[in-house]
């Protein structure tokens, strides 16, 4: 049972592809990114995660926090981001990401 089935009534389908080829899939079924992403991410020695995704100001902010905790540097893309109802242009996701982590990057180019 997911978070969001039991609060919401919704779940991300069991056999969902990813839109791109990878070499591993981490299913996120709450705020935070599955504890297995973080180990791999630092069996890979990676320092900075670039995150996108829906819901910047809670969902992406709260994977963001994760990512920090576990000594990451997670960085913000908000053209592939968008907001709650709130706020669909995660203006205010990329404004609490900026305080809380320094790191959104402005466009494409700056990768």
């Amino acid at each position: 049972m997911t978070p969001f089935r039991a609060q919401l009534g919704w779940a991300p389908p069991l056999d969902e592809a990813p839109l791109v080829p990878a070499d591993r899939v981490f299913v996120k079924h709450g705020y935070l990114p599955p504890p297995a992403l973080i180990d791999h991410f630092k069996a890979l020695d990676i320092e900075r995660v670039l995150v996108c995704g829906v819901q910047t100001e809670t969902c992406c902010l709260a994977a963001g926090f994760m990512l920090f905790d576990a000594g990451l540097r997670p960085t913000l893309l908000p053209w592939l981001s968008v907001g709650s109802s709130l706020d669909r242009s995660a203006s205010l996701g990329a404004k609490l990401w900026r305080h809380h982590f320094g790191s959104v990057l402005s466009g494409p180019d700056a990768l």
